[in-house]
């Protein structure tokens, strides 16, 4: 195909599947966040180099284009993976051979875990007897590990380290680290039985096999089915995972993924904290991908907890935001202020599980930037965008505070 070709097809904006076609025959088959921006992609002068020679020839030798829209990201993740699954694309298949694909195995035990797998670990030291469902393969690891992270926040599992209850031998039950910060259903603890983890496991299989309006309906059935019996909490739980669902189509989720899929560069995320003497306080976040401010994104943050306290004001909308599993999780954070908030943002990364460096932006007496601290690495990769994040946080926050300062004057 030649890049005048594409004037004849009608890509859209959207996330989902598309397929490089040579006739009827499927020769290549990946996900986008933007159909049209990731499929333009593919027409860059430079496509030997930025991806390999072996996808040029696959272009070149594509007649025609064909794709399927997704309501997310994440859905469009999972419709890719089992679509190559299903078809068994040449130029899928060629790019990688069976021990570097990404799997997802559900365990055949009581209490099925949740693992990710790579391709060398599931041939070499699994079999038929040890696995209950197997979903894959997926190319991407590192795209696969953010969509467990964003199923677990909505459908909570066991993992390999939480030890079902009854095959723990102290009494009481100890609960797992997973449990203490709400992600593993009480396995371990026995507030989960066998048979509600099993409907648990249901929906998690669901998922991964596309079935994402069939999961939707279940779900709005079993919530109305525990409200008419009374059944409130669970009824709320099963209210929030509908809606966390919903949720995953958030626009700053498609766009930022859009940016990053289609080579625009990592996600950062800034937080700054603004108040008046200690009164007012609000804390802002703001996004930078691509080395371009990402506007959609931004959110902000009433503090409830935290009055003349800017570390504490800190810690609460980290907080809050770590409980929007929706939103895509940036590559590094960055605080205003010095070691307090940089230590206060790694507590909470830390208890949360979360692995993600952070760099405090240091200000003079002028509240300029005088100096960059945390993880150097990332300092080094992500300057300028740190210090954009930052300066836009900055600006935001100020705005912001003195919008609800106006207001309360009036």
């Amino acid at each position: 195909m030649q890049k005048a070709e594409l004037k004849q097809f009608k890509l859209p904006d959207q996330p989902g599947v598309y397929f490089f076609k040579r006739g009827r025959t499927i020769l290549y088959i990946g996900k986008a966040a933007s159909l049209r921006d990731r499929v333009r992609s593919y027409f860059s002068a430079d496509l030997a180099e930025t991806r390999s020679p072996a996808i040029a020839g696959m272009v070149a030798a594509a007649t025609t284009l064909d794709w399927r829209t997704a309501d997310s990201v994440l859905e469009a993740l999972i419709v890719e993976a089992n679509l190559i699954k299903q078809h068994q694309p040449t130029y899928n298949v060629d790019q990688k051979d069976n021990k570097s694909w990404n799997y997802v195995v559900l365990t055949k035990e009581a209490f099925p875990r949740v693992l990710l797998v790579r391709g060398r670990d599931l041939y070499q030291r699994w079999s038929d007897a040890d696995i209950k469902h197997l979903f894959g393969p997926f190319p991407a690891g590192g795209a696969l590990k953010e969509a467990l992270k964003i199923v677990r926040r909505i459908f909570s599992y066991r993992d390999a380290k939480c030890t079902p209850c009854d095959e723990q031998k102290k009494k009481p039950c100890a609960p797992c680290f997973n449990r203490q910060i709400g992600l593993c259903p009480g396995v371990c603890t026995g507030e989960m039985t066998q048979s509600e983890y099993a409907t648990r496991i249901k929906h998690i299989c669901q998922f991964f096999s596309g079935n994402f309006k069939g999961l939707k309906r279940e779900l709005a059935k079993e919530m109305k089915a525990a409200s008419k019996q009374l059944q409130y909490e669970r009824a709320a739980e099963l209210r929030r995972q509908i809606g966390a669902l919903e949720h995953i189509r958030d626009v700053s989720l498609i766009k930022d993924e859009s940016r990053i899929s289609s080579g625009g560069g990592a996600r950062i995320e800034a937080y700054d904290v603004a108040h008046t003497s200690g009164t007012e306080t609000v804390a802002v976040m703001t996004v930078v991908a691509g080395g371009q401010p990402y506007k959609a994104a931004y959110r902000k943050f009433k503090i409830h907890t935290a009055t003349n306290d800017d570390v504490a004001a800190l810690t609460e909308a980290l907080t809050r935001r770590l409980n929007h599993p929706e939103w895509p999780l940036p590559r590094v954070f960055v605080v205003d202020g010095g070691k307090g908030q940089m230590r206060a943002a790694e507590k909470i990364l830390k208890t949360a599980g979360l692995m993600i460096p952070v760099v405090g932006v240091v200000k003079d007496e002028r509240h300029r930037p005088s100096n960059l601290i945390g993880d150097r690495r990332s300092i080094e990769a992500f300057e300028k965008d740190i210090l954009l994040a930052n300066a836009e946080a900055h600006r935001f926050g100020i705005r912001w505070h003195r919008e609800r300062r106006g207001k309360l004057m009036v």
